[in-house]
């Protein structure tokens, strides 16, 4: 095709006017299909597709080899608190993995009220150490004298119990032997996302060895099972037995400790929960040095601010922690805190819901002065507090309070 023009182009005018012919034909391309929107420009933006085909793992065989000989299998035996059998309605949320576990309890070993009770607990650990240091979960142990522990190639060794945190379901064992034990390293569970692929090792109803994979469904999960919650949800099957067996990457890294299950019927439904690695790993070393875990304590009882309390109370949002009670004597007291103040910052750090308070105030070291900024009779001020030490025989009523898988 050509153009012909009735009159005569200077070589600038002939140039701009080709500039305007591409600049017309380059929008004409761009403009996409009538009726199916664009941005301003007339463009349609592309679909959100990933540009690359993620690869699927053929098989998990060579990292199951490597750490299989690292996971043990735990039985534990004891009495239980007859108090748990006695009790009358469950004290949990109906429906929550603590109140089902509750009920099959209670049911399980209430048939015979003037009988001992007694149990043989089946789970799951794993080697950290090659002097033969063992995790496992606090629930799969907790009031078991006799802890018999074997290990991959089925030979058997007696444990003892070396700490426990029934705040974080943790408890750290020791088997003694001549021969020489593999053991495993934790990973960086922070590097996990959600859609990684995760093999899981543990004991499930004494099968032991048993492997499972799946993916990482969600993370920092809050079961309500206590203030330092932040579970990975996965989806590769846990069972009974399998509580405190290992969480891998498809690196063969532990990301995490395999420790409840959601499930109407007590077996396996993809709903699984894993302590991560960054939270346990601090705990299993305090554990492995002192024998327990020294957290930071106020003193004091607090809820969450509610919509109702925000508009009472003046408070531009819901954020923060209402103190309901404070104890005589304690930290808190004698800083001047008092039941009715909303506590909104720690260390200038902002708090956004009780179960972070309890967090920092846990994770802060005893005797250190922090400045808690709160909020009183519609104003704002500042009090200087220095952390305690929680009361040991607080720390030792509380007891388990996690749903086991196992």
């Amino acid at each position: 095709m050509a153009f012909s023009f009735p009159f005569r182009l200077s070589r600038a005018g002939r140039l701009r006017g080709l500039a305007l012919l591409l600049a017309l034909l380059a929008a004409a391309c761009n403009s996409g299909p009538a009726g199916l929107g664009g941005d301003r420009d007339g463009s349609v933006p592309p679909p959100v597709t990933p540009s690359f085909r993620a690869a699927l793992p053929n098989s998990f065989a060579d990292v199951v080899d490597l750490v299989t000989p690292a996971v043990v299998n735990i039985a534990a035996t004891g009495s239980v608190d007859r108090t748990l059998v006695e009790m009358g309605p469950s004290p949990f949320p109906p429906g929550s993995p603590l109140d089902e576990f509750f009920e099959r309890f209670r049911e399980q070993y209430a048939e015979d009220p003037d009988e001992p009770v007694q149990r043989t607990s089946q789970g799951s650990g794993f080697l950290i150490d090659p002097s033969g240091l063992i995790v496992t979960n606090f629930h799969v142990i907790a009031g078991a004298p006799n802890i018999v522990v074997t290990l991959h190639d089925g030979f058997e060794l007696p444990a003892r119990i070396v700490g426990t945190d029934p705040r974080t379901d943790l408890a750290l064992l020791r088997v003694e032997t001549s021969r020489t034990l593999p053991y495993l390293e934790f990973g960086d569970s922070d590097d996990v996302r959600v859609g990684d692929w995760v093999i899981a090792i543990g004991n499930p109803f004494g099968l032991g060895g048993t492997v499972t994979a799946g993916i990482v469904s969600a993370r920092g999960r809050d079961i309500a099972a206590g203030p330092y919650d932040a579970y990975l949800q996965i989806d590769a099957a846990i069972n009974r037995g399998s509580s405190g067996g290992p969480t891998f990457d498809a690196s063969g890294r532990v990301v995490g400790i395999n420790s409840a299950i959601f499930s109407p019927s007590g077996g396996n439904i993809g709903i699984g929960f894993a302590i991560p690695s960054n939270l346990a790993a601090p705990v299993v070393a305090e554990l492995s040095r002192r024998g327990f875990v020294e957290r930071g304590w106020l003193g004091v009882r607090i809820q969450d601010v509610s919509t109702e309390i925000a508009e009472r109370r003046g408070l531009p949002d819901t954020t923060g922690a209402v103190v309901v009670e404070v104890e005589p004597g304690s930290p808190a007291a004698r800083a001047g805190l008092r039941a009715g103040d909303v506590v909104r910052r720690f260390e200038g750090q902002p708090v956004e819901t009780i179960r972070q308070l309890t967090r920092m105030v846990g994770d802060t070291a005893i005797g250190r002065e922090v400045r808690l900024d709160v909020w009183r009779g519609g104003r704002r001020l500042s009090l200087d507090v220095t952390i305690g030490a929680v009361p040991a025989p607080e720390e030792q009523a509380r007891g388990p309070r996690r749903p086991p898988a196992g």
